[in-house]
């Protein structure tokens, strides 16, 4: 496979400054704020930035293998790509993009059901080798034919969304009348003209919108934001009720996303689920809430063995990653730091990030003589984790 590496971009930091400088700050406020005063937004990487490391130096090693199995599928690195909604919004066609790079890399996607992108057009590019986050649609009817379509498109695993029961307060979005399209403040429009890269792109591209949603959506809707559409089309809390009636109709892999808690994990194990996630929401929900590497510490020891632990959540490079496959964690997703690449370096972007992600996860494992994702958990240092 041809390499996309960008030397001059060796870390997210790199890739944070130039995404910036690109895009309206409108868009780049989106991706990269939380809510309130952004508390849990810094909390969740601080956290996993205690954790440490210990390395074994003077013992036989073979090399690393990045090599995971999870749900009957191998992928190259053991991290997805994390859903995430309006994804053209902040760069146009970058959820195409993103996909397409997971699949030359070997890595997993997941598609929001409120991305800028269709389950058909997601099921296409990564051959129905993709993820499905629902959110929960109001009424029956709706949710049904969106998991008959994520199913048809070839997706066998789906992510139910649990963290978002209400809609938050997001200081930065509220001033930026954050709409679809966005609304034409004189503000906006400024930002948008001294963006003429991102500017050009949404002309060839047309205007972002929720391509999978896009058929039940009235015509002529106007939403302010997301949490205006998401308030009149979804049900927000997902409740016991709702889980059984999906585990019954759906036949594959059924995960809960926003798990934070050992009660809300035995509902998991109860109704027969087969993974939970770890988040918060990317600390854009609750601002006073635990990080998402704190909670590992509780549910690694006590369902581990019963379904598959994942985490998403402040991630932003390999040693982050490292950091948390050592407290347990079966896989890791990122959200913010693809799109950040897709940002910086457009159509590539995504290549450019995964490889580099790859290159820091290997040091890594090289560094403490780790051979295999899954004994990362023998080098933790269990004195250094944030409890």
């Amino acid at each position: 496979m041809q390499t996309h590496f960008n030397s001059e971009y060796p870390s997210v930091e790199h890739l944070r400054a130039k995404a910036k400088s690109r895009m309206p700050a409108f868009a780049y406020e989106y991706l990269a704020s939380g809510c309130f005063t952004e508390v849990n937004l810094a909390r969740n990487t601080s956290d996993i930035r205690q954790v440490q490391l210990q390395p074994w130096y003077l013992r036989d090693f073979d090399g690393a293998d990045q090599t995971t199995e999870l749900f009957g599928e191998t992928y190259d690195a053991p991290f997805g790509v994390a859903p995430v909604g309006l994804q053209g919004l902040m760069w146009p066609n970058s959820c195409q993009y993103l996909a397409q790079a997971a699949v030359d890399h070997n890595l997993q996607f997941t598609l929001s059901t409120v991305s800028t992108a269709s389950i058909e057009d997601i099921g296409q590019i990564t051959n129905g080798r993709f993820w499905f986050q629902l959110y929960h649609p109001a009424e029956e009817e709706l949710r049904d034919k969106l998991l008959d379509r994520a199913w048809e498109a070839g997706c066998r695993t789906l992510v139910m969304l649990a963290d978002t029961p209400t809609f938050a307060y997001r200081p930065k979005e509220i001033r930026n009348g954050l709409s679809i399209p966005p609304r034409m403040t004189l503000r906006n429009i400024c930002q948008m003209m001294m963006s003429p890269a991102w500017a050009m792109g949404q002309l060839a591209a047309g205007k972002p919108e929720f391509q999978t949603m896009k058929n039940y959506i009235p015509k002529g809707l106007n939403m302010k934001h997301l949490g205006l559409f998401m308030n009149k089309t979804f049900s927000g809390r997902l409740t016991e009720n709702k889980i059984a009636a999906i585990r019954e109709k759906w036949k594959g892999n059924l995960v809960v996303k926003g798990v934070v808690n050992p009660a809300d994990a035995e509902i998991a194990v109860k109704h027969g689920l087969d993974g939970l996630i770890v988040s918060n929401h990317g600390g854009r929900q609750l601002d006073r809430g635990q990080s998402t590497i704190v909670p590992m510490y509780k549910l690694v020891p006590e369902f581990g063995g019963k379904l598959k632990i994942m985490i998403d959540g402040g991630m932003y490079s390999g040693a982050d990653i490292a950091s948390c496959l050592a407290c347990g964690a079966d896989f890791t997703f990122m959200g913010r730091t693809p799109m950040l690449g897709v940002c910086a370096l457009g159509k590539y972007g995504g290549h450019h990030t995964f490889e580099m992600l790859k290159k820091q996860l290997q040091q890594v494992m090289e560094q403490v003589g780790c051979s295999k994702v899954s004994k990362l958990r023998e080098h933790l240092i269990a004195e250094s984790v944030p409890v």
